[in-house]
């Protein structure tokens, strides 16, 4: 067999291959995320990573979708997407079951999720994600707000972080009534010290309503986003349904081994 005829052993651009080490590293991080979830009252579930395109098409519109996903058509003529985020994916579950689902519900997921985009430090064109997500309590949104921020919050420091490691900042980039500095005050309550209001912070998804956070790791060598989320109550309505109150996060396995990595924190137990 010719150099040319020989198969490379490189994966597809953009996506990683786990050997045993690696596998530890990431076994590490999916056990530290289910153990705070879980200890919080949180339950896991899981769906295929494909689905109609029309779930992205609705919110995020066509050109995002055809030029930041995996988008193909199949042997039935039907344009799938391989996901490039889970919350569309939720939204669709919790819609078919709503008038059979018990809430609220503290759900959380670890999904394989695809973006077709150029590799760089932080970012591939797979990576695995934490989703976190609380829904149908409408009595107290900064509650809600503070209990998922929270979650985030904790997960960082049983990863063996400090407060001063990293920094919560936070805004409501659709000008609600909300008032920032409530909310600020519940989480300063509750030890949590480290946040900000960021007048210029705005999620790339369309979908939020109501509060969004980002947390931003402090060390100069890795000066971007560690996890994000928000409020996204509106987000049922691309299914008919009626709006519910959700709320929640998501936290790449990429951008935490980077932040384990900057910070000289332990990468297995």
């Amino acid at each position: 067999m010719t150099d040319k005829e020989k198969l490379s052993t490189e994966p597809y651009k953009g996506v990683r291959d786990f050997y045993p080490e690696d596998m530890k590293i990431q076994n590490y991080i999916f056990n530290t995320w289910r153990k705070i979830c879980e200890n919080k009252g949180y339950v896991e579930y899981s769906a295929s990573p494909l689905e109609p395109t029309e779930l992205y098409t609705e919110k995020s519109g066509s050109e995002i979708v055809n030029e930041q996903t995996f988008t193909f058509i199949d042997r039935g003529n039907r344009s799938v997407t391989l996901r490039p985020e889970m919350t569309p994916t939720l939204a669709r579950m919790v819609a078919a079951r709503r008038k059979s689902l018990k809430f609220p519900l503290r759900w959380y997921s670890i999904p394989n999720l695809f973006r077709y985009e150029r590799p760089q430090r932080g970012r591939k064109r797979e990576h695995y994600q934490l989703n976190c997500d609380l829904i149908g309590i409408d009595n107290n949104p900064q509650e809600n707000d503070a209990e998922i921020i929270k979650i985030a919050y904790e997960i960082l420091i049983k990863f063996g972080a400090t407060k001063d490691d990293f920094e919560i900042r936070l805004n409501y980039p659709n000008n609600t009534k909300e008032n920032l500095e409530d909310l600020i005050k519940r989480l300063n309550d509750e030890g949590i010290t480290n946040t900000r209001i960021d007048k210029t912070l705005a999620r790339g998804q369309t979908y939020y309503t109501g509060m969004v956070f980002e947390i931003f790791d402090r060390n100069s060598d890795n000066p971007r986003s560690i996890c994000g989320g928000g409020r996204y109550d509106n987000l049922m309505e691309i299914f008919g349904a009626d709006p519910m109150p959700m709320v929640g996060f998501g936290m790449g396995d990429i951008t935490i081994r980077d932040f384990l990595e900057t910070h000289n924190l332990p990468m297995s137990k």
